[in-house]
């Protein structure tokens, strides 16, 4: 009798949503000799692929920038249940990274260039004395911050702008148009929240973006300024970059013939 040919399994693309702590990580991207969110999550899928595994991110954040709905994509010829996905990688991962699920995806989604929006949220503890466990995740402005006054400079920024005076000098992106949909400014007791929502972001945005409005928040400049920053295209004008400590990126949208789930509520402490 003749030997029965394996038919060759085809590659499958799935997607996973991602959470990790910034500080314990160099950024997202791969860099020889440092500790990265990729490089760490790419041998942890390996382990449980038994084959080498590179994904696709939604966003490469920071150093220091932490992530609640992060998500990714790879293809593998692996056959793993959802389950075995999910527990392995999160037992091969170092403390400070966790996948929280997985979806096998059609070919034509992409953790980048399928998304349709993006949002952050930035948590400043306002007080007088510096945080403790909560050091290096969340901001700390012992200066009492006005809400309603950063809530006010925050409406000049929402809509289509050129946002080149809040974005990082060395930024590459080929355009500075972005379209922020939402940006609000909250506060809970002691903490003082800046959520913001856009069809995508620039390098250090939403950084600078919360140094103006502290800046306005703590009596230093008038709501106006927001305004007056947004119109120079000058990056050059727009103050202090607010710390990476407090910036979680919460959740990339997609549209709802992937049928992602959606990302857990960030950080629920606050």
């Amino acid at each position: 009798m003749g030997k029965t040919l394996e038919v060759p399994q085809p590659q499958q693309r799935l997607a996973f949503g991602v959470e990790y702590d910034g500080g314990a990580f160099h950024g997202w991207q791969i860099q020889a000799g440092v500790a990265t969110v990729q490089g760490a999550l790419e041998r942890a899928l390996s382990a449980v692929a038994a084959e080498p595994v590179r994904v696709v991110t939604a966003g490469r954040t920071d150093a220091g920038v932490h992530a609640t709905g992060q998500v990714v994509h790879f293809d593998t010829l692996s056959r793993r249940s959802d389950y075995a996905w999910v527990r392995g990688t999160n037992t091969q991962a170092p403390r400070g990274l966790a996948v929280n699920w997985v979806r096998n995806v059609s070919r034509d989604f992409h953790a980048r260039f399928s998304a349709t929006g993006r949002a952050y949220r930035y948590i400043i503890l306002n007080r007088a004395v510096r945080p403790t466990i909560l050091a290096g995740r969340v901001t700390w402005f012992y200066r009492p911050l006005n809400v309603e006054a950063m809530q006010q400079a925050a409406d000049y920024l929402i809509g289509r702008h050129d946002f080149s005076a809040y974005r990082a000098s060395g930024c590459q992106s080929h355009q500075p148009v972005r379209e922020v949909r939402k940006l609000g400014v909250s506060r809970a007791r002691e903490w003082v929240l800046i959520d913001i929502e856009a069809d995508g972001f620039l390098h250090h945005m939403v950084r600078n973006i919360a140094g103006v409005l502290c800046a306005i928040g703590s009596g230093e400049q008038a709501p106006g300024w927001a305004q007056e920053v947004l119109e120079s295209c000058d990056r050059r004008s727009g103050g202090v970059t607010a710390s990476a400590d407090g910036l979680y990126l919460t959740r990339v949208d997609y549209p709802g013939q992937f049928n992602l789930p959606m990302s857990p509520p960030p950080c629920q402490y606050w």
